[in-house]
């Protein structure tokens, strides 16, 4: 019983507000943290946005190497953008910080309440109400996404920066993929599943992104696709 109890209350439905009253002021919250958002990135640089679950521990493999991708990038110039919270994105900022890079925390509330992680440069961090303005950040500001294992939250970011690519609504960027024993299983199903099965994509689809196992080569990828293309970072 106690079992179907927390089943219950996790999925429990909550009244929604009047839509008269409420929603219609939104408008000018999410105005304001757009200009807000725009405000403080745009005077920042060239970055790099990391990805990865909030619930990786300090010490864990996936936590080093953030911590390594984002020194590698910060001491070649690159600031770091993350979600600003613990986990990879807090290893992430450590990187920056020890990188003696820009290190920029885009937090977002939440009911469990996500406190910034101390490693944020205290002029970078913003904090977000709207989930959809702060992947708005990150995907206008960022030169390349760099993605370690996560969860949802890691899923959704992935695929909207895809997604954006591949409809061309925005620039193409690298999209970097960090672990082959985490992302494998997932790219076997969009290649045999999603690809070959229900031509759901195209082939060259599958060049959208890269798969790495190393900091090493994480940094390469960034690095190389600009030089391969003869590109510039847009700041």
């Amino acid at each position: 019983m106690a079992e179907e109890e927390r089943i219950k209350k996790a999925f429990e439905i909550k009244q929604w507000p009047d839509i008269k009253s409420s929603d219609s002021w939104n408008i000018f919250k999410v105005m304001a943290e757009f200009v807000e958002g725009y405000d403080t990135l745009a005077r920042i640089g060239p970055c790099v946005s990391i990805f990865g679950s909030a619930r990786t521990k300090s010490g864990h493999k996936y936590y080093d190497m953030a911590v390594e991708i984002a020194q590698k990038l910060s001491e070649q110039g690159l600031g770091v953008i993350t979600g600003g919270g613990p986990g990879i994105m807090e290893a992430a900022n450590l990187g920056a910080k020890q990188g003696h890079g820009k290190s920029v925390g885009l937090n977002i509330a939440l009911p469990f309440e996500q406190v910034p992680n101390p490693y944020i440069d205290s002029d970078k961090l913003i904090n977000f109400k709207f989930f959809f303005v702060r992947k708005v950040m990150f995907m206008k500001y960022a030169q390349g996404f760099i993605v370690l294992p996560g969860g949802f939250g890691t899923l959704d970011e992935l695929f909207e920066a895809l997604t954006l690519v591949q409809t061309k609504k925005t620039a193409t960027f690298p999209v970097i993929l960090v672990g082959t024993e985490f992302w494998g299983g997932l790219i076997d199903w969009i290649k045999e599943v999603m690809m070959e099965k229900e031509n759901n994509i195209s082939p060259e689809d599958l060049f959208l992104f890269k798969l790495v196992d190393t900091s090493d080569q994480a940094v390469e990828e960034i690095f190389d696709f600009y030089s391969r293309y003869s590109m510039s970072l847009n700041f």
